[in-house]
């Protein structure tokens, strides 16, 4: 099945993505902030990232996302930012954001297992060509 990295600081949310994931059968991996992730996103070559925005810093995901897309080996990998942030920031963000960020779906926690699997399977089918590698025009 596919390599899948989840990134968050909340241990919670990581051992909830791992249980779900890797029921479905993919592997794993976990990382608690920006710079953890990356690292071990490089060496694993994750077919799907999974990315929080809130960790040490409140936008970090973000920046995050913009560095796994000045990568190449990391470019073309599906993102998609699983965060809380529309809780607390006055602007909402959606799919639609992805016109100025590069990130390929915008998924608010908590998710149920099952819309989340959904989800994960819908950014896994993503071909090259369908990746947000700059953000899009709509």
């Amino acid at each position: 099945m596919a390599k899948i990295i989840c990134i968050d600081d909340d241990q919670d949310i990581l051992d909830t993505c791992e249980v779900v994931l890797q029921g479905q059968g993919h592997t794993v991996q976990t990382a608690v902030n920006g710079r953890e992730g990356f690292e071990k996103a490089l060496k694993m070559k994750p077919d799907l990232i999974i990315l929080d925005v809130m960790m040490d810093e409140a936008t970090e995901g973000f920046h995050t996302a913009c560095r796994f897309r000045r990568e190449p080996s990391l470019k073309y990998t599906p993102i998609m930012m699983l965060s809380a942030v529309n809780e607390t920031a006055p602007q909402k963000f959606t799919d639609k954001d992805g016109e100025y960020l590069p990130v390929d779906a915008f998924v608010d926690k908590p998710i149920k297992p099952k819309e989340f699997v959904a989800k994960v399977n819908e950014m896994l089918a993503l071909k090259k060509d369908q990746i947000n590698v700059e953000g899009r025009e709509d």
